[in-house]
């Protein structure tokens, strides 16, 4: 058998395995959470978000602890922005995501503190041993402080667990055990399955005479990405859209503070930032992540608009991350274009959302000024 017939076998099975994994960890995912009474938000938060990065944990700490610096950085920040404008836009197209208060107020800014801390620290040239115990430090917190709130959450959504299973009140270990092995099973099947498909995509990159560096930056990031969007993808459909949303929220910040701070405490001498990613991806990262602010915070949902713009962002990144690497002759001319149509489009992207905001927000006042007063 070919090369290329073994590398298409690897990334059919690695389909397979994706849409199985994402399926059953959603399903024991959003179970588990009815039955320990945490909201399916800090879920998604937490158990599907980091265990969907566990390929990004296991290509990072490989990397890093190997002296390959690049692949363990490139991983991180093009994953995070695979995340946001790939897994969100194609997510939000299929069925728009509903975005709890939790996420503005609390999570999507701790994402983007780390997202600019990251950039920050990686203006020295590198992120050391100590920063990178500081970031995993910092994680922990994060997991334990996200768990309190949840089991804390209000009468009315305790009300709303009890009411949508309430069998649950009375589950055992045995069932506990269950839900839990759904989880293991879901997280295995997507290791497994990025692994297979990523490995395919990659030899056939490589037969097709494509440059590492763009396999880096493109198939790898988006390959140990794709955990997220099946899980995403599968929770949107399944209703289960706090999951959806909170599993990208979540991935990217454990990328920024559980991956890439310990790839940097494995690795030898810490990870080393090369001037690309400082100039580049590191503030397309940051971008990123400061944009969904006020897509999330006008709607409190992603519309199939702004998923189709996330996507446009998308698209229009890895055009110039391929036409860079392999120094298109057109590169100056599209760089141009893309100054001259994305940021423009993104304002107005984001006046449209904060006008149908205050349009809303009016409508409401209207609505319950024109009540007419106790006699």
């Amino acid at each position: 058998m070919s090369d290329s017939a073994i590398s298409v076998i690897q990334i059919l099975i690695g389909f397979v395995a994706l849409v199985g994994g994402g399926e059953l960890l959603v399903r024991g995912a959003s179970q588990l959470a009815a039955a320990v009474r945490i909201s399916p938000l800090v879920i998604g938060l937490t158990v599907v978000a980091f265990g969907t990065s566990a390929p990004e944990l296991a290509v990072t700490v490989q990397a890093a602890w190997a002296g390959s610096s690049e692949l363990a950085l490139g991983n991180v920040v093009g994953s995070n922005i695979a995340n946001v404008l790939l897994i969100l836009g194609i997510s939000a197209l299929i069925v728009p995501l509903s975005v709890q208060s939790r996420i503005v107020r609390t999570d999507l800014p701790l994402v983007i503190a780390a997202s600019v801390g990251l950039w920050l620290i990686s203006l020295t040239g590198v992120v050391s041993r100590v920063e990178g115990l500081l970031m995993f430090s910092a994680l922990v917190v994060y997991v334990v402080w996200s768990i309190r709130a949840g089991r804390q959450e209000s009468a009315e959504v305790q009300a709303e667990f009890d009411a949508a299973a309430p069998h649950e009140q009375t589950a055992g270990r045995g069932r506990l055990v269950g839900h839990l092995g759904l989880v293991v099973a879901g997280l295995v099947l997507l290791g497994v399955g990025a692994n297979q498909l990523v490995g395919g995509a990659v030899s056939i990159a490589r037969l097709l005479g494509v440059s590492e560096l763009v396999i880096g930056l493109t198939i790898v990031a988006v390959g140990t990405s794709l955990p997220e969007l099946v899980a995403s993808a599968v929770a949107g459909l399944r209703g289960q859209r706090d999951i959806a949303v909170g599993n990208v929220v979540g991935s990217n910040l454990f990328n920024i503070l559980g991956v890439l701070g310990l790839g940097a405490v494995v690795a030898p001498a810490g990870i080393a930032v090369p001037d690309a990613a400082l100039h580049l991806d590191l503030p397309i990262m940051v971008a990123t992540a400061v944009v969904c602010l006020p897509i999330f915070f006008t709607g409190g949902r992603i519309s199939r608009r702004e998923g189709a713009l996330f996507l446009g962002y998308f698209f229009a990144y890895i055009g110039y991350v391929v036409m860079n690497a392999t120094h298109a002759e057109h590169l100056r001319s599209f760089e141009v274009a893309m100054l001259g149509f994305v940021i423009p489009l993104t304002v107005a992207g984001i006046a449209v959302s904060l006008l149908q905001c205050y349009k809303r927000r009016r409508a409401r006042l209207s609505a319950g000024g024109t009540k007419p007063p106790d006699s």
